[in-house]
This record gives structure tokens, sequence and C-alpha cells, in this order.
């Protein structure tokens, strides 16, 4: 199966483009944005060596339909979905924080709590949980928005005290959290999934906040299976989870956890087309749609195709 893993286009009126973990985004005159969901895969900061085939379009699409859904509570940046792959919108000036909340003891969270510790990000979590337990109420735990490397766990107090977010900006921020988070819950849920913990990144146009980025997607968000959870927590076994932290508990059991001199390995074909299912399963079950398969033939050529056209249209 083919997958796209970087793409190097040359838009109308293209301005700059930078290459993130996945996606690469091109800046358009006119404060335009066109944003391509690459097929690469990152884990612990590192983008692994090969691509999983349909993950782009996934992460795409499974984004526009949320940033629909959650509209009413807060202005997004999303204006159209020309291709599969590719996202079109407003441009904004970021802010510098990435807002993660967690409505369970999971992922780094627990593996902080095993390591001992009771206070991430300044908010302190109770005594005697053990991992996948409900928090009797979601955490908020902001991270620093690195362009390169590791992003850093923040606390509230410490964005206030260096002005990394001015105060009436930031309690915004925690109040759209909670709203975006209670939606895409109730959405999950009618779904059969729990969502266990997201993140959501903000940015700033003529002073307005605007949702940017993805949200609710298999890179961005973990989801339980709903079905089987309290028997599961009972009896101490693994949750049945739709996110890629299986992808991170693969490459741990390789050695890797991105510190230095440990080296990447890299993955079978046989295991790439079980990520790439996952992410399929994914879309499916949180969208209730039958995912549709894009050509994948000639993928940056369709691409082309498709964002020609709709410049040609638009602008």
């Amino acid at each position: 199966m083919k997958a796209l893993t970087n793409s190097s286009f040359n838009f109308k009126g293209q301005k700059s483009v930078y290459n993130g973990k996945v996606r690469d985004v091109y800046h358009l005159e006119n404060n335009v944005l066109v944003m391509v969901a690459s097929d690469r895969i990152s884990a612990f900061d590192h983008i692994l060596p090969k691509g999983i085939p349909y993950k782009g379009q996934v992460l795409n699409q499974v984004a526009a339909l949320f940033l629909d859904a959650t509209s009413d509570i807060v202005p997004n940046w999303l204006i159209a979905t020309p291709d599969p792959n590719v996202a079109v919108g407003k441009a904004c000036d970021p802010i510098r924080v990435e807002m993660v909340i967690r409505g369970y003891l999971a992922g780094h969270a627990a593996r902080e709590y095993q390591a001992g510790k009771r206070i991430l990000c300044g908010v302190t979590m109770p005594e005697g949980m053990k991992e996948n337990d409900k928090f009797p109420e979601p955490i908020i735990t902001p991270a620093t928005k690195a362009d390169e490397g590791h992003d850093e766990d923040i606390s509230r107090e410490a964005i206030i005290a260096n002005n990394i977010v001015p105060v009436d900006i930031y309690e915004k921020l925690e109040l759209y959290t909670r709203q975006l988070f209670e939606r895409g819950t109730e959405i999950a849920a009618k779904q059969g999934l729990i969502l266990v913990d997201t993140k959501y990144e903000f940015g700033l146009l003529n002073g307005e906040i605007i949702l940017i980025d993805e949200i609710h997607t298999p890179d961005s968000s973990r989801y339980f299976y709903a079905e089987g959870y309290e028997q599961r927590q009972a009896d101490n076994v693994t949750q049945k989870q739709l996110s890629k932290e299986f992808v991170r508990q693969w490459l741990i059991e390789n050695g890797f956890q991105g510190l230095e001199g440990q080296q990447m390995p890299v993955m079978p074909d046989d295991f790439v087309e079980v990520v790439s299912n996952r992410y399929i399963e994914l879309f499916e079950k949180i969208t209730g749609q039958v995912f549709q398969k894009s050509d994948h033939q000639d993928i940056p050529g369709r691409i082309d195709g498709n964002l020609k056209q709709y410049l040609e249209s638009n602008t």
C-alpha cells in the first residue's frame, strides 16, 4: 500500500511552507493556509521511518467533522476540505500552549502517577487510583508548544506568571477546552466510546480566539470502548482502546522511548497494515460512517489537481 510521507507542492499564491511531524502547512497570500495531512506517524516526538496508508485521510476527515460539530462553541480555522488529505483555512497567530484535558488516568498521566508523582502541571491527582481509572472531574494539564523536540508540561500558574498567555485569554481557553471535551465526550458516548483525553490548540485572529489544527483524532486523542470498561478495570486488564498508544507500546517493547542513544525500530509491513486498519476502525467507530478509501495510485498528483481546481474557483 502506498503512503504519503512527504509533499513539495507549489500552490497559487504560495508564500512559505512549514513541515511538521505529520502535517505540511502551506501559507498562501490573503491569510490562507493549506494543510496537507500526510501519512507520517510520530511517537515520543520522533517521526517513524514508514508511513501509514490512509492515516492522513482519517485525521483530516475526522478533524473536519468535529470542527463542524463544535463550531457553535468556538469559531475555528477551517474553510474547506477540497481533498481527502487537505484542509484549507484561515491563518491565525498560534497561542504557544497546548490545552491538554484528561478524563482518565492514562498515557503520560498514568506513567507519571506510577513513578510516584501526584501533581501534574500544578493539578493534584487523587491517591488510590490505578491506570485508566476515571478522574472525579476532568483535569487540564497544559503543555508549552515546541517547534522541535518535546512539548513540556507547564502549570496554569506558570503560564500566567510568565505571561505566556494573558490571564483573560487563558481563562477563555480553559472554558473552551472543557466545553469541547464535554461535546466530544457526548458524541463518543453515542458511538459506544469513551473520550479518555485529548488536546486542543488555539490561535488569535483579529483579537478573537480561534480553534486551530485538528481535534478528536486518533493522533490528538485517546478513546476506550465503553462496553466492558468497568469489568476490565475490575479485572485489572488492559482497556480496549482506539488511539496510537498501541504504537507507543510497540516502540517501548522494541527498546525505544525517544531517549538519547536509543535506535528507532522499523515497523514490519504486517504491523504497518495493522496500524492502518486501526486508524480506519477509529474513523468508522467515531463517525458512524463507512470509510471510503481515496485513490492512492498517485496521491501527490491527486492533491495537486484538487487544490488547483479549488484555488482557481475560490481566489
